[in-house]
């Protein structure tokens, strides 16, 4: 047969004729119980290799190809499609009838190797987040999935549901704010650089010839010669087509993976019946955030059949955070024109439409802000209804508000011309102080729920989401910035010809200096303290291998990769430290903008020498700083879009971060595990249901916590047959930490309970992966003991030449491995029914 990698489609190839043949859909013989189930299992009958026993691997971050983890170049895609599939050895695929009846002395077909153990099957998810060139757009939404991490990790009290509430409500304001941050800063490029400045300054519209038609008549030159669009209200509304576009590009891209993410339903997702999105009675419509209301606290949310679907938030958000970014658009072009309307002497009918637009700006606005605080996620039911009537009147009132802002201001007004700074410059200190204030009610309600239930692993003591949010608004500060910062020197490098970008901006980027300072000090402090505990291992390395010659560079090797490994560890203090910082010198942006309105240079010419020296100095570094970080920014971008090595190196960054769905930020990256879950899920209970076999779902790094919220979904029937083994896994060293709620102690105590055996494998220099000090102590303790790593000291007759340190990967190559997956499956429960009779087979 044909290798997968040799066939054109998809990048592991496509399945053979006889596979798409058996594939089946709702009620092929298995309760409809989704696309898969009428696959059949093609172990069945195979000398020396159990039919009712599955390996179903899961891989980590930075994805994988299915011949590596199947350890076999003959792979064959045997259910899914080019996003992500499950894979077979084409061994393990074939159909023994379709063989031949030549066997070899062992009883298997001609051509094959017998193996021990369970049918492997690998679920390959890396296109989800590494997929073709259009990922690279993601980057633009880095501030946006940052903020949505916020939501998930609050900490864990849900028997104050109201507080949940208020919760999950100033973080999806927050976020509102951070969509209306990156539609300001491009209205800053268009409309204030661009159309309002240097279009309005003659000698900057000759630098660049194609200002040239919007360039205003020079002084002395008849009125109206400069042309029709010349009018600074018209070069305004024609420059609104640049961020207009922004906001249909981020629309576009949360829309588009719609019906890849979050329309794939769940496993117990109900038979079709009417339509979810004809007229009716909503249960929900009065209760917000129904995800903290009346739960088991010792059961994860992650078990709820509505966790995995968040399609209706989505497209509610959706609507709310295109309308904002619309409604900024036409508050940039209004005010400029209505400001020249309320002067005394003006137009009575332009002073009256005015007042009149910006009231309905101002009135849809509340509107847009009632929808976000309206109601959060339906977790408890699977929740298919989707709001058509307001989502269409959200995005149709704001786009025709924007329409009559433009019709508004390019209407003529002689006289009118355009000098300084675009008028609303204050928006931006408006839209930080906003942030601030957001993030502090934030950190005040976390502080609420982490007295209600205490937990001394939480990260930052029940803070962590707060600093998150933080971080997130000073992540799309800087964006902002440097962007306005870029433009302002391309299109003016003398800086004598523009007033420039607002002088907030200009503080904001005096400040990385500082705030990069206090990142080498964080960075040698934790150097020093990681020297110090390699140090200190060296004498554990050595008694841990009595007998064994002195090797010191060995040693030290060992103990230097185990102490780096604790740097992980130090996480809550790094975040805790930047977040102090971004605040303190936030803060302090803010308020030298306020009181001075002036640059920092310009506000410390009256300032001592030394003073004023650093003003200087960290206005020009953090101008440069800027420029070489959104160069960067974009250069990183572009070879994103290229090349595919470099797109899987973001696509890591996708992996921990979109892990979550979108219940605060619809335009954040798309949440993967929408689509994996139930992938893993459909596969699991149709498998299970077909053989009445024993299951061992195995996954590594982050393919454990996708195999942990797979068996939060499976059927009861079904967990009692399905075994997981997790190995190098942050289910409790980084998930349970930051995100207690759903990770927590109860939680992952409470799989342990429900799933019907675990077992967990870490090693020392494994820095992502650890214990999960999950016991009850009646059943057996999910953590094995730390695996050695290196498997051997120095040369020995098992080990002729050095053993690698292999910290993170190649778990499956430790002998630990293999015997701790036999335990599992030995230790589920005997006895199991055979395989039903496939009715579809002439055998049967």
């Amino acid at each position: 047969m044909e290798r997968a990698q040799d066939r054109p489609a998809g990048r592991h190839g496509d399945r053979s004729a006889d596979h798409r043949r058996h594939e089946g859909r709702p009620g092929d013989g298995d309760e409809g119980y989704g696309d898969h189930a009428g696959e059949v299992d093609r172990t069945a009958g195979r000398p020396g290799r159990s039919e009712t026993d599955l390996e179903l691997l899961v891989h980590g971050v930075g994805g994988t190809t299915p011949d590596a983890m199947l350890g076999d170049p003959r792979t064959v895609r045997v259910a899914g499609d080019d996003t992500a599939a499950v894979f077979r050895r084409t061994a393990d695929a074939e159909d023994p009838k379709d063989a031949g009846d030549t066997k070899d002395a062992g009883g298997a077909p001609a051509g094959r190797e017998s193996r021990d153990g369970p049918v492997q099957e690998a679920y390959v998810w890396c296109n989800l987040t590494s997929g073709d060139g259009s990922r690279a757009l993601w980057l633009l939404l880095l501030p946006f999935m940052v903020v949505n991490l916020a939501h998930w990790m609050r900490p864990a009290a849900s028997d104050r549901p109201r507080t949940v509430r208020l919760y999950g409500l100033l973080v999806r304001l927050a976020a509102l704010t951070l969509t209306v941050l990156l539609v300001a800063a491009v209205c800053e490029v268009a409309l204030d650089l661009v159309a309002w400045q240097c279009a309005g300054v003659p000698a900057c519209a000759r630098r660049h010839s194609w200002l040239g038609f919007l360039a205003p008549s020079a002084p002395g030159a008849p009125a109206g010669s400069g042309g029709w669009w010349s009018a600074p209200g018209r070069r305004l509304a024609l420059a609104a087509v640049l961020p207009v576009a922004l906001t249909a590009l981020l629309w576009y891209l949360s829309h588009r993976t719609w019906a890849a993410y979050e329309s794939q339903q769940p496993v117990s997702a109900p038979e079709p019946g009417p339509d979810p999105d004809a007229p009716g009675p909503d249960p929900d419509a009065s209760a917000p955030d129904p995800d903290a209301s009346g739960a088991d606290p010792h059961v994860s949310a992650l078990a709820r059949p509505g966790f995995w679907y968040g399609r209706r938030l989505v497209s509610r958000l959706r609507a709310a955070h295109t309308a904002a970014g619309l409604l900024t658009v036409a508050a940039a072009v209004t005010t400029p024109a209505a400001r020249f309307d309320h002067r005394p002497g003006g137009p009575e009918i332009l002073d009256a439409l005015g007042w009149a637009l910006t009231a309905a700006l101002l009135g849809w606005a509340l509107v847009v802000v009632w929808v976000v605080c309206r109601r959060g996620r339906s977790e408890h039911r699977l929740d298919q209804r989707l709001d058509r009537h307001l989502v269409r009147s959200l995005k149709l009132g704001a786009l025709a508000l924007l329409l009559l802002a433009a019709v508004y201001a390019g209407w003529s007004r002689p006289g009118w011309r355009s000098t300084g700074r675009l008028p609303g410059d204050p928006a931006f200190g408006a839209l930080m102080l906003a942030q601030v204030l957001l993030v502090v009610a934030l950190a005040a309600v976390a502080r609420l729920l982490y007295r209600r239930r205490p937990d001394a692993r939480a990260g930052m003591r029940g803070l962590g989401g707060p600093a998150v949010a933080l971080l997130a608004c000073a992540l799309g500060g800087v964006m902002s910035g440097g962007l306005a910062q870029r433009v302002a020197d391309w299109l003016d490098g003398t800086r004598s010809l523009l007033t420039g970008p607002p002088v907030l901006l200009t503080w904001q980027a005096s400040a990385i200096p500082l705030f990069l300072a206090v990142l080498l000090l964080l960075a040698a402090r934790l150097a020093a303290r990681t020297a110090r505990l390699a140090r200190a291992e060296r004498a554990r390395v050595r008694r841990e291998h009595p007998g064994e010659p002195e090797d010191p560079s060995r040693t030290r090797a060992i103990a230097h990769a185990r102490a780096m490994a604790t740097l992980t560890d130090r996480m809550p203090l790094v975040v805790g430290v930047l977040t102090a910082t971004t605040l303190l010198l936030g803060a302090f942006s803010l308020a030298g903008a306020l009181s001075t309105g002036e640059t920092p240079d310009g506000a410390a010419d009256r300032t001592p020498h030394l003073v004023r020296a650093l003003a200087e100095t960290s206005q020009a570094l953090g101008s440069w700083l800027v420029g070489v970080g959104f160069l960067l920014f974009v250069t990183w971008g572009r070879r994103a879009y290229k090349d595919t090595s470099a797109r899987r190196t973001i696509g890591i960054l996708w992996d921990v971060g979109t892990f979550w769905p979108r219940a605060a930020h619809p335009f954040a990256p798309p949440c993967y595990a929408e689509r994996a879950v139930p992938d893993l899920t459909w596969r699991m209970v149709t498998w299970t249901r077909r053989t009445g076999g024993r299951l061992v779902l195995s996954g590594h790094s982050q393919g454990s916590v996708l195999a942990a919220a797979a068996a939060w979904q499976l059927p009861p029937s079904v967990r009692a047959r399905v075994a997981l083994l997790t190995y190098g896994s942050p289910l409790e060293r980084l998930y349970g930490r930051w995100f207690p709620a759903h990770f927590g102690p109860p939680a992952l105590a409470a799989l342990h309970r429900d799933i019907a055996c675990w077992r967990n494998l870490y090693r020392r220099t494994d820095p992502i992966g650890g214990p999960v000090h999950v016991s009850d102590g009646t059943t057996p303790d999910v953590d094995h003991e730390p695996l050695p790593d290196p498997r051997g000291y120095g040369r020995t007759s098992d080990h002729p030449l050095p053993a690698p340190i292999l910290g993170h990967s190649a778990y499956p190559s430790d002998p630990v491995f293999t015997r701790e997956r036999a335990r599992l499956l030995t230790r589920l429960r005997p006895g199991l029914p055979g395989q039903r009779p496939d009715p579809g087979r002439p055998d049967s």
